[in-house]
């Protein structure tokens, strides 16, 4: 992490804490071992463009085994971290978010969910021994790959889109430009001595992509906003996924 001169803060954007935070307990549940959940799903989607899903396949083991190797590599020194760097889109950022000038008081390791891509990265970084977190970034990108393209089946099926896969393959296809993000939010000093106020890692933004998967560890943080403008904290969950209806779905649905 490092640590900026106070004046640098200024251009970061801060949250002033006027009540303890309230999680929203309404979030819908899709369980994915229910065949009728579908219909469940599509309401989810029309009406939250959110919802949390369980029952999801992804063993808890790969997630725990990804969540560890992520831990060990942003705790290493900025500049071991750095040789995976810079963004091109893809590499190692630290507090610089895209191409438009955004910041945030994130750093992260942006992937394609391609293997070769994900080995040549980490080759940068773990010299001939990446094999650890290699293996642990492929197995987990594996297992939710499967998942969400179960999710966007059902998303097609619920439609009632003749073709059930034409979602799905998008995401099975090569040539895929999903993409793969390990997003970490460091404690900022000079933020935490003022008590009624947080920092903004990941300011106000819609995903244009088909769907979203998020996934955290029991750190709170993440806020949807609803369609009457009401912001609402998502309780965390480490065993669960959370989808969000990306902007491409939107437009075409």
């Amino acid at each position: 992490m490092v640590l900026l001169p106070k004046p640098a803060l200024e251009q970061f954007s801060l949250m002033r804490n006027i009540k303890p935070t309230t999680f929203f307990s309404g979030i819908p549940l899709i369980d994915l071992s229910n065949p009728d959940s579908k219909h469940l799903l599509v309401k989810a989607c029309e009406e939250f463009g959110f919802f949390k899903v369980v029952n999801h396949g992804v063993p808890l083991e790969f997630i725990l085994k990804l969540e560890s190797e992520a831990v060990k590599f942003f705790s290493l020194p900025l500049s071991e971290k750095e040789k995976a760097g810079p963004p091109n889109p893809f590499g190692y950022g630290n507090k610089s978010i895209g191409q438009n000038g955004d910041v945030g008081w994130v750093e992260y390791l942006l992937l394609t969910a391609n293997q070769e891509s994900i080995s040549q990265r980490l080759s940068s970084v773990f010299g001939d021994n990446p094999e650890k977190f290699r293996r642990a970034l492929n197995d987990y990108i594996s297992a939710v790959k499967k998942m969400s393209c179960e999710i966007l089946e059902m998303m097609a099926d619920g439609l009632k889109i003749q073709n059930r896969n034409v979602l799905s393959k998008l995401l099975k296809d090569e040539q895929s430009d999903s993409v793969f993000r390990l997003n970490h939010y460091p404690p900022c000093p000079e933020i935490q001595a003022l008590k009624d106020h947080d920092m903004i890692g990941f300011g106000e933004h819609t995903d244009p992509q088909i769907i979203s998967v998020l996934r955290s560890n029991n750190t709170s943080g993440l806020q949807i906003s609803l369609n009457d403008g009401s912001w609402l904290s998502v309780p965390p969950d480490l065993s669960s996924f959370f989808i969000n209806v990306g902007d491409s779905l939107q437009v075409h649905i």
